[in-house]
């Protein structure tokens, strides 16, 4: 298969993963906990920069067009302004993050590599918080604390666990999809 059909397919694999994430939801106020970020953040992480934003939006299009991929099966613009849009716009900043950053990291070494991940990760799922937090501030006007309170707080634990998942996810998988996308490498 030519190279770029294959990163059309693995940004598309990334997209629908993403979308399955919708299934997996704790429900809380304002914002309920998701695996969708962490499946964000892994798709900037292994796709890279551009392809991993790619998949992101190609989630975020979809479930803007009305097709139920956001979390318990929502959709629609008003899910994109509503409490948890600023998350959503997040996701796309995260694998953008995820994916600069986690450049610097060597494909063959897993103890020079593992660092980087973990920060890369940790990087991705701040910059999820940042437009998060404000965006469910000015929502729902709350002050910065009541946000942080609300849109923080309660996923620091989950987001850890999180993270903890994705950096050995990641190390064992950089390198068998390297191998399709930078052959060269």
């Amino acid at each position: 298969m030519k190279r770029k059909t294959l990163a059309s397919v693995f940004t598309a694999l990334f997209a629908a993963i993403i979308c399955a994430g919708s299934l997996m939801i704790i429900p809380t106020a304002p914002v309920p906990i998701v695996l969708q970020n962490a499946f964000a953040v892994l798709s900037g992480l292994l796709l890279g920069p551009i392809q991993g934003a790619g998949a992101v939006g190609l989630f975020l299009i979809a479930g803007t067009l009305g097709l139920p991929v956001f979390s318990g099966g929502s959709s629609g613009l008003a899910v994109i302004t509503g409490p948890t849009g600023g998350y959503l716009a997040g996701y796309f900043i995260a694998a953008v993050i995820a994916g600069l950053a986690v450049r610097r990291a060597p494909i063959d070494s897993v103890s020079k590599a593992a660092p980087i991940v973990i920060s890369a990760t940790i990087s991705a799922f701040i910059a999820i918080y940042i437009p998060g937090v404000l965006g469910l501030r000015r929502v729902l006007n709350l002050s910065m604390t009541d946000a942080i309170l609300k849109g923080f707080v309660p996923f620091l634990v989950g987001d850890a666990i999180k993270i903890v998942a994705l950096v050995p996810i990641t190390l064992k998988l950089r390198p068998i999809v390297a191998r399709y996308l930078h052959p060269e490498a």
